[in-house]
């Protein structure tokens, strides 16, 4: 006994004088986080003060004191100083080269008035090129301290913008992404006159005479957008690469300076699917991309089967998802509706894709097993999408695990409401669009239609429903602390509350940004929460979001990005 306790006394000192731990050897991980409050999503450890990261994995996590053992000659530690980190924000639905390209066109998402939007295109013609379209996103006449004069439903006459570009053609997006407006030059490019007729699914607004003022509506905008193209394919092969490729790095780094680490794309066509293939393939995909491809019936029975991918180049993009669209915005009055909008009793608004053929889309989705995402705003949309998908799902019983989607699920009815839980339908929507769009859905809706059933997410939590967080950009900025503010607050800029008691509770509004969006993309086994054996993509905050005052959630910074271990943004 006494050897032994002599042998023990020898082990310990030798242990002190090497400034060895207790604590058994491990080997050193590439990356440790320390000093912080690190918000995990995790049940069973919400809280921690330090992680380790090895290659692109989460290996540990605890106190200082536990994470100290990882650290090596060679480890990246940075001191949090108190930060917050949490899991990267994923972007549940967003249009990603749609952000790469509101980069490079006007951003008219600040604007005050239609004077302004002629103002700033005034400016932009002084350098453009004879017959270069002059390009914009992002304006809403919902948004503008005065109306403009003269105009169609709120929206302007196509007169002044004329003037200032007569030689160059004009269009410009509407922040919902379902309307474009165009000047005299852009409509004779495109062929529109008075006698051009509606079509299916779209409107040209007109004024009393039956002249176009310049907005287009919907599928209308094909008309004047493929005028555009026209334009666009006159290009060399080289320079529309070129574009391309400098949208996705424009939206890669827009996403990661607002701690988004993964991007569910909205919609890309499967000729733009190849492009993001090419890019993943070269090692240049830097966020986390998932597709959802948006195309003909014809060409996804063709190509779908082919083109899916999970988790190519090192989880960095999956096309394992179909969009289609079923109606339109609010804002345009697109939305389709089971009644007439209050402030335009002669309108239900368009349901912009045939039903038969989203029912054939549906089949497609079935057959191969991939995820379908409807977009859905208006109440009579909902119902449709969710026929649809309960008639898919009885009709293959033996299909388990759809997670199949409504892309906003803005506008329900109260009947509605409980099928997305008993149907297991994913509730895609975007706190931001509650807040964003609150001063006038209510003058759309009228009162009773606003409360029952306007971004109703405690009454969706209730019936089971998985809400997963976005904010659709560039219909707003790719920002998740503005969509959590909205989430977490139902506030207006007016200062007015809309429906609080729908609100979200802080940690069920940082859910629906981390875990319910992996959900929703079935990879919540690799990211959306901060543990062991899990993607290390870390957003690291200035402030606390869940605990610090309402008042100050809409000031707090994205100090880093981390994907994969590696700082993607910040220091």
């Amino acid at each position: 006994m006494k050897m032994r306790l002599n042998q023990v006394s020898v082990c310990a000192a030798m242990a002190l004088l090497a400034g060895c731990s207790s604590q058994p050897q491990v080997e050193p991980a590439s990356l440790v986080l320390r000093n912080g409050i690190i918000v995990t999503v995790e049940a069973s450890q919400p809280k921690v003060q330090a992680l380790a990261v090895r290659g692109d994995r989460i290996v540990a996590l605890g106190t200082n004191d536990e994470i100290q053992p990882y650290v090596g000659p060679e480890t990246n530690v940075i001191d949090l100083a108190g930060q917050t980190a949490v899991p990267g924000f994923i972007e549940s639905h967003g249009h990603f080269m749609g952000l790469g390209q509101s980069r490079m066109v006007l951003d008219l998402m600040d604007v005050k008035s239609f004077d302004e939007i002629v103002q700033l295109v005034a400016e932009a013609v002084k350098t453009a090129k004879p017959g270069q379209w002059i390009q914009g996103r992002g304006w809403h006449q919902e948004k503008w301290t005065s109306v403009p004069s003269p105009n169609v439903e709120g929206f302007p006459v196509h007169d002044a913008l004329s003037k200032v570009s007569p030689d160059n053609p004009v269009i410009l997006e509407h922040a919902s992404g379902h309307a474009v407006y165009a000047n005299a030059k852009a409509m004779e490019l495109a062929g529109v006159t008075a006698r051009t007729p509606n079509p299916p699914g779209g409107e040209i607004l007109k004024d009393r005479a039956g002249r176009p003022i310049g907005v287009f509506r919907e599928t209308a905008s094909g008309l004047v957008e493929k005028a555009l193209d026209v334009w666009q394919a006159a290009k060399t092969p080289e320079e529309r690469a070129a574009d391309a490729r400098r949208q996705i790095e424009l939206a890669t780094e827009e996403a990661f300076s607002k701690g988004v680490t993964s991007f569910q794309d909205s919609g890309s066509s499967l000729d733009t699917v190849a492009l993001f293939k090419q890019v993943a393939s070269e090692g240049q995909m830097g966020i986390r991309l998932w597709v959802m491809v948006r195309d003909t019936n014809e060409r996804l029975r063709e190509r779908l089967a082919k083109e899916k991918v999970v988790g190519m180049a090192d989880n960095h993009l999956t096309v394992a998802a179909i969009k289609v669209t079923a109606d339109g915005a609010l804002g345009s009055r697109g939305a389709w509706l089971l009644e007439p909008y209050a402030d335009s009793p002669g309108s239900t608004g368009l349901n912009t894709t045939p039903m038969a053929s989203i029912e054939e889309t549906a089949k497609i989705a079935a057959e191969t097993g991939t995820q379908l995402c409807i977009h859905a705003i208006g109440d009579r949309a909902n119902r449709e999408v969710l026929n649809v998908y309960e008639a898919t799902f009885k009709a293959n019983p033996d299909k388990k695990d759809l997670r199949w989607r409504i892309e906003h699920a803005q506008h329900l009815n109260a009947a509605d409401i409980p099928r997305f839980g008993q149907l297991g339908v994913i509730a895609a929507m975007q706190g931001i669009h509650c807040t964003s769009d609150a001063p006038y859905v209510t003058a759309r809706l009228g009162a009773a239609r606003a409360e029952e059933g306007a971004y109703v997410w405690q009454k969706l939590m209730k019936s089971g429903a998985i809400i997963a967080n976005g904010t659709d950009t560039p219909v707003e900025r790719v920002d998740p602390i503005a969509s959590y503010y909205a989430s977490v607050t139902r506030k207006a800029a007016d200062g007015t509350v809309f429906h609080g008691d729908q609100k979200m509770s802080r940690e069920e509004a940082l859910k629906s940004y981390t875990w319910n969006a992996a959900y929703a993309a079935k990879e919540e086994t690799l990211k959306g929460s901060l543990a062991v054996g899990k993607l290390a993509d870390i957003a690291v905050l200035s402030k606390d979001i869940l605990t610090v005052p309402d008042d100050e959630v809409p000031t707090t910074k994205v100090t880093r990005t981390i994907v994969g271990g590696k700082v993607v943004y910040g220091q």
